[in-house]
């Protein structure tokens, strides 16, 4: 309850205004998500956004990002800027790499705004500024509140704009969201001295805008942009935007690549199918639908495919916005889909009452792609991350034109709709299988922890966060380890031999097999729809083989199992895969484990560069069978010296193409894969 001394001492001098750009440096999470390295690329989103807006506007063909060093000329602009009190920055904390996007779209306005600032400075500096509020200048964008290019500037130590309109060039120069002057013009001389390389091509154009920014370190916790999330970056755009030239330069890797796709996300469903056997062309509509109540376009554009795999693959945006956990235009496509499916089934006489399929057997080897255009001041997602979408009348829509499209696409092609239609048929009688074989294991009261595997040795604690589980193959590993652990918090479960690879596997085959029956039953938290992470019994799940080739393949097994039926203990970070030592060095009463041949040769270049003739021994292990408990315990077991590998999953999309190329049934993409990558290859022979 609040006291008379706590009301006399909340006054109003403690009410804090916020103003310009101070809300983002002091809460800049509310606008971008987080300050780590998702933050830092959610601001090249930003920027590369605001090009591609452009390009879905109808204005513009080419969009260049760069990735350069920060010059010496960014670092004297930043240490001569000072901000409104006149205090000059620290030159310590401008970030080393700088991130330029470029386009030859209309380019930002110049003229002056009502407001008694440049157009062009207001769209930089003030929250909730932008042309993507009015449909005019906008009709689809993924600009939500226009504070895009306004909280990337307010969270960089340096931001140049750049814009070339009716031949003449604009320019200002910011730190950390405060403009240093007023816009002005500049010739091309100034220009190439400020942008250097970027405006090489800039310069040719009739139109544009070129953004370059510098993070300020101060607000992330890293400022090292990453190579691969770059390119996924732009050959995501790249793939939504058919007709569109994308420019990527990374002069730190020295690294330059160009994307163009004719077919848009058509190319990005064959793209995502290739290692895999597909059962027909891809199915592909773009159209618009109209809301009758409002009379606003919403354009559709959606591509879809199946193949012969067991996953489903959905990939969804909202203008150029990826939205991952999808939203109502997902829905409404799932909705379709399963009603002109239904509908087909049953007109042509294709599946009895009781084969009767539900949503989930529609899901299996389904690759589909679900655009939506629509205006971005309608936007409405959960969260500022925007995630997942929530427009009611987008469900409408995708439900309204894939459904007329789609079977239409299915009466007129009748041998891909029986194909699709057996392929759902063999999931649903699957699914009862699974069932069935789940039933009977749950009567025997196993799968509900009445009973654990005779072979599993557990340990004492029964708290999940604090316990362990070693998953070893063979009966010598499994013997040294259970010997070797501490009984307290490390449970053992030795396998006998490969277990099935699961690639292909649906759950009924996954039940039937005892090794892996008997697993789950250990982890406790169930499989398929029985699955509950809550139950799960140990909270570092070890994948520990032998440190050689059949070793890692059988590593490799465990980990498709569990990517493939148990991701949900993956993604909670429960997953990992133990490093046993390859060597074992001795130096007169000296033993030391090393790791990997680098290791080992430098610590014995070492001792010899101090003692030419010294004794080395070394032993290379070849399994874990040949470590006595105690050594087992010191190298591998023991959390203060052991070393783990946690499984995480960064890119969903890569590493289930990576698991249906490697562990697959398609011999040609497997080929390709290894041939690609064998001299990077460090083969034990």
């Amino acid at each position: 309850m609040a006291t008379s001394n706590d009301l006399k001492n909340y006054q109003a001098s403690q009410i804090k205004v916020l103003e310009g750009l101070e809300p983002v440096r002091k809460r800049p999470g509310m606008y971008i998500g987080s300050t780590d390295i998702k933050g830092l690329h959610h601001l090249v989103k930003e920027i590369l956004d605001n090009s591609v807006d452009e390009a879905i506007a109808g204005f513009g063909k080419t969009i260049q990002l760069f990735r350069t060093a920060t010059s010496e000329v960014q670092r004297e602009l930043f240490l001569a800027h000072k901000d409104n009190k006149g205090k000059t920055a620290d030159i310590k904390e401008i970030g080393d790499q700088v991130i330029t996007v470029t386009d030859n779209g209309r380019g930002i306005p110049t003229d002056m705004h009502e407001s008694g600032v440049s157009a062009m400075e207001l769209v930089m500096t003030k929250l909730h500024a932008g042309g993507k509020f009015e449909e005019t200048a906008y009709k689809a964008s993924g600009g939500l509140h226009g504070i895009g290019s306004s909280a990337v500037n307010a969270l960089s130590s340096v931001m140049q704009v750049a814009v070339k309109r009716n031949k003449k060039y604009f320019y200002q120069y910011h730190s950390r969201g405060i403009p240093a002057a007023p816009v002005k013009e500049i010739n091309e001389k100034e220009l190439l001295a400020k942008f250097s390389e970027q405006s090489a091509d800039f310069i040719k154009y009739e139109s544009g805008s070129m953004v370059q920014f510098v993070v300020d370190p101060t607000i992330f916790s890293t400022v090292e942009y990453s190579h691969k999330q770059m390119i996924q970056i732009v050959k995501d755009r790249a793939y939504l935007m058919a007709g569109i030239y994308f420019q990527f330069f990374d002069r730190l890797e020295n690294i330059e690549q160009h994307y163009y796709f004719e077919g848009g996300i058509r190319s990005l469903v064959e793209h995502l199918n290739m290692a895999r056997k597909s059962l027909h062309k891809v199915f592909y509509v773009n159209n618009d639908w109209q809301d009758p109540d409002t009379g606003k376009n919403i354009g559709i554009e959606l591509a879809l495919q199946y193949n012969d795999t067991y996953n489903e693959h959905i990939e969804s945006y909202v203008n150029v916005i990826n939205t991952p956990d999808g939203g109502t235009h997902v829905q409404g496509f799932r909705l379709a889909l399963g009603r002109v499916m239904r509908d087909y089934a049953e007109k042509n006489s294709l599946i009895k009452e009781k084969e009767a399929f539900i949503a989930d057997d529609l899901k299996e080897g389904l690759t589909a792609v679900v655009f939506v255009k629509m205006p971005a001041n309608d936007l409405q997602f959960e969260s500022q991350t925007k995630a997942k979408l929530n427009n009611a009348e987008a469900q409408t829509a995708v439900y309204q034109v894939f459904k007329d499209a789609f079977a239409t696409y299915l009466e007129e092609n009748p041998k891909v709709a029986r194909a699709i239609i057996d392929k759902v048929l063999i999931s649903a009688r699957a699914r009862l299988a699974a069932r069935a074989a789940k039933d009977a294991v749950i009567r025997k009261g196993l799968l509900e922890g009445v009973g654990l595997p005779g072979k599993l040795a557990d340990c004492q604690s029964r708290q999940p966060a604090e316990s362990e589980i070693y998953i070893v193959e063979g009966d010598s590993a499994g013997g040294s380890a259970k010997q070797g652990r501490d009984r307290k918090f490390q449970a053992i479960f030795p396998l006998r031999g490969k277990i099935l690879n699961t690639e292909r596997a649906r759950l009924d085959k996954i039940v039937a097999s005892e090794e892996l029956k008997n697993l789950v039953v250990a982890l406790g938290c169930g499989i398929g729809e029985s699955f509950n992470i809550d139950k799960v019994r140990y909270h570092r799940i070890i994948l520990m083989n032998d440190a050689d080739v059949d070793g890692e393949h059988i590593t490799t097994l465990g980990l498709t199992f569990f990517f493939r039926h148990l991701r949900q203990l993956v993604e909670a970070g429960f997953l990992y895969v133990a490093m046993p030592p390859l060597y074992k060095v001795t130096h007169g009463k000296e033993e030391v484990y090393v790791y990997d041949d680098l290791d080992k040769e430098k610590m014995v270049a070492d001792i010899l560069a101090k003692e030419p003739n010294a004794k080395i021994g070394v032993q290379r292990y070849k399994g874990l069978g040949e470590m006595n408990p105690e050594q087992l315990w010191t190298t591998t077991m023991d959390p203060k010296t052991r070393i783990l590998k946690k499984i995480t999953i960064e890119d969903a999309a890569k590493s289930d193409d990576a698991f249906s190329v490697l562990m697959g049934d398609e011999v040609a993409p497997r080929k390709k894969f290894i041939q690609s990558r064998a001299a990077m290859a460090n083969l034990d022979v």
